[in-house]
Parts: C-alpha cells; sequence; structure tokens
C-alpha cells in the first residue's frame, strides 16, 4: 500500500512533529519600535513613566472642584468665577480656588485645585467672567488620572507576544523607542517538480509556473518568519537531496513544495529521509486538502512536505505551517488561530472519517454572519483568491446543512 495512505489524524500529526522538536531559542536583537510591527518581545516591558503623566481632561469644558458643583441643575445652576484657560501643551501656572473654574479642552492639564471637568454644553459663560453650571459633576467625571492607564515599573507587555499596531503605539505614548525582539525564524522553500518553470517563464505545453514558492513566502512573511525562495528542483534525487541539505543548513524550517503529490512521494520521503535524524514523522493525513503532506525532522530541524495543488499547498500552510513559523519567531502556538461562526447557505458533503476545510466568502445577511461556500479543483489558485476563510467540517461528519453554523478560520 503506498505509504501516504497511511493517513493520520491531522492535530495528531501536528502534535507529533512539534513533540519531535527540540526546544528552539530564536536569538536576540533591538530594533527600533517603529519597525517592529508582528515582531515577538524577546523580554518583559515596563512602564518607565506614569501613564498618562498628568491629570487630563477628555472632554471641551470647565475645570472645577467637583463639590462646588453638587446640586447644580436647570433649574438652580451653580456659579463659578472663570479664572483663566489652561494652555495646551504645557502645565498651568495658576491654582483654582473653591468657587472657581478654568476652561479646558480636551487632553489639557487640571489646574491644582480641581479634580473633575464640566462639558461645555452643561454651562453658560456669562461674561466677562462668570459661569453657569446646570449640571453636576462627579469627582474625577471627564478626567484621566494620572497614571490611571500605566504605573511607573508596572508591567506593560510581558515577553512572547506579538506587537501589533496598538501596541507600537503604546510603547511610543511611554518614549519607549527600541524594544528587544526574537530574532525572525529563516524558513526556506524549495519547489520541486520537472514541469514546474519560473513565475516570468511563458510556460509549454504541460508546464507550470511555480506560484507556490512565493505564496508560501508571503504567509510565512505574515506569521513571522523571513522566506528564502530556493529555487525550482527538478524530480532527481540527489539534486533535491543536495539542495536540501544546505538549506537545513542555513534554516531553522524547510518547505518543499510539490514533493509530496503522488508521482513524488517516495522520491522526497526517501531523501528526506537521508538528511538527518529521525526523518519523516507522518506521510498522509487524514484531511481535504491537502492528504499526502509531510511532517519530518531532521537532526533537530521541522521538514514540512506540501502537496503541489496550489489550493493544497496554501490550505496546509495556513493550517500548519503558519503555527510552526510562529512558535519559531518566539510565540507559543498550538491551536489555529481564531476564527468566526457564521451560517452556511449551501449543503456541503464530506466524507466520514476526514476532516474538511471549504473556502468561503463571508457576508453578513439578516443580522447574522452568512458563509457561501466556493465549490473549487484543487489546482485553482483564484478559488483562494476570492475566499475570505476555511470553513471546518469535523471528521465525524457526513457534511453540513444549509442553516448549520460552522466555523470559519480566515485566510
Amino acid at each position: 500500500m503506498p505509504e501516504f495512505l497511511t493517513l493520520q489524524p491531522p492535530e495528531q500529526s501536528f502534535t507529533l512533529l512539534l513533540n519531535n522538536l527540540p526546544e528552539f531559542h530564536p536569538g536576540i536583537e533591538v530594533v527600533p519600535v517603529v519597525t517592529a510591527l508582528n515582531r515577538v518581545t524577546a523580554e518583559a516591558i515596563n512602564s518607565p513613566e506614569d501613564s498618562p503623566p498628568f491629570h487630563r481632561s477628555t472632554v471641551d469644558g470647565y475645570a472645577v472642584k467637583a463639590a462646588d458643583s453638587f446640586g447644580a441643575s436647570d433649574s438652580l445652576p451653580a456659579f463659578f468665577r472663570l479664572v483663566g484657560e489652561v494652555p495646551m501643551g504645557a502645565m498651568p501656572e495658576f491654582a483654582v480656588e473653591p468657587g472657581e473654574a478654568a476652561l479646558i479642552h480636551t487632553g489639557g492639564a487640571l489646574p491644582e485645585g480641581t479634580d473633575a471637568v464640566v462639558m461645555l454644553e452643561h454651562t453658560q459663560l456669562l461674561p466677562p467672567q462668570d459661569l453657569e453650571v446646570y449640571k453636576a459633576a462627579g469627582l474625577h467625571e471627564n478626567v484621566v488620572r494620572k497614571g490611571e492607564d500605566l504605573k511607573t515599573g508596572d508591567l506593560v507587555f510581558p515577553a512572547g507576544i506579538k506587537l501589533e499596531p496598538a501596541q507600537l503605539g503604546g510603547l511610543l505614548a511611554l518614549g519607549i523607542e527600541k524594544v528587544k525582539v526574537y530574532r525572525q525564524p529563516r524558513v526556506a522553500i524549495l519547489s520541486s517538480g520537472d514541469e514546474v518553470v519560473p513565475p516570468e517563464v511563458t510556460p509549454r505545453p504541460g508546464q507550470v509556473r511555480d506560484i507556490n514558492s512565493y505564496s508560501l513566502a508571503a504567509l510565512v512573511t505574515r506569521y513571522g518568519g523571513l522566506p528564502e525562495v530556493k529555487g525550482i528542483v527538478p524530480d532527481d534525487p540527489g539534486i533535491l537531496e543536495g539542495m536540501l541539505k544546505q538549506a537545513l543548513t542555513e534554516a531553522d524550517l524547510v518547505v518543499i513544495t510539490a514533493g509530496s503529490s503522488a508521482s513524488t512521494r517516495d522520491l522526497t520521503s526517501e531523501v528526506i529521509n537521508r538528511c538527518g535524524k529521525p526523518g519523516v514523522m507522518v506521510h498522509g493525513i487524514n484531511i481535504k486538502p491537502g492528504k499526502p503532506t509531510i511532517f519530518a525532522v531532521c537532526d533537530g530541524k521541522p521538514v514540512v512536505g506540501l502537496p503541489g495543488n496550489p489550493v493544497s499547498a496554501l490550505v496546509i500552510a495556513r493550517l500548519f505551517v503558519s503555527r510552526l513559523v510562529s512558535r519559531l519567531a518566539g510565540l507559543n502556538i498550538s491551536l489555529p488561530s481564531a476564527g468566526y461562526q457564521a451560517v452556511l447557505t449551501t449543503n456541503i458533503a464530506s466524507q466520514a472519517g476526514r476532516e474538511d476545510w471549504i473556502p468561503v466568502t463571508l457576508r453578513q445577511g439578516d443580522g447574522r454572519l452568512v458563509a457561501d461556500p466556493i465549490f473549487y479543483k484543487s489546482s485553482l489558485i483564484f478559488t483562494l483568491a476570492g475566499a475570505d476563510g476555511l470553513a471546518f467540517i469535523q471528521a465525524d461528519a457526513t457534511g453540513l446543512n444549509a442553516g448549520d453554523q460552522v466555523f470559519v478560520l480566515p485566510l
């Protein structure tokens, strides 16, 4: 029986791969925060200062002592004497006494003697210096207090988190301009097959352009890795072995695409087994698309063999290579990322005992998220180009019906 027909459960197979990898310690480097998007923190970051560093107004209005406004209403306003205006970008140089108020703008620093801000629309100015307040302000109302967000020494971010846009903004708000992050893992990508030609070449009959290398490189970049496209390998075991051994010396992960199709599965598997121990651990997983996937470890480094069909290759890469790259980048990733719950619009058939991942488009319909399946052939890349995500059908199901809830993993 062909080797890849001994199919293993997908998650069990991936766990087997992870359990046979040595603990990975990526190097550490210091980078500017402005270039650190999607990088992973290599150490805990603590706040060097209070945030905000002063009591700050969240509205346009008048800074007052809250107790002086208690009982104010439309029929019985509280009266204040206007004593000044808070300058933007500077601390006020005056204090506010009981019964007094100061004009303040959003983001302005509260003057000494005040602890609340009355919104502009709840007041009326009686020139030259009298102010009527028609609504009482509670203590610290419309105010962000000094250190309310963070106090000096507070943990900002732990080690091992991916820096998203909001995190970068937070670091810069604290004056942190550089950050220690893990080095990005290097991922070598080999595309094999006598029929595969570079994208810039016009294919002859029987040939196809290599699109897998570049779509996989984009996926590696998205999940924090540094892709290295090594080129096209002919169906020659000697050449493949040489290129794989070279890639293993240079990279932290090797991905071989098209090397696990039915015609070349034995070639690729045998070559991987010659390049390090323990070698191929799984050849064939119980999933569609992507059944002939290879998981291997060569002397401590992971090797993943993907199907040659573009849809199959990208689906398996999204499910497993993305997590492997994230893990090597310093994230503790064990499960697929979060997705959506959506309602199917069409029946989907499935084979019991096999996981299915079906491309779908998503839209809003009747106040709920709706998934429209895309029925496809695995050689057609534009199937995924037009999809928003992958709908999951469990291995114990024989399909899903229109109206059923389905989990959708974003692409």
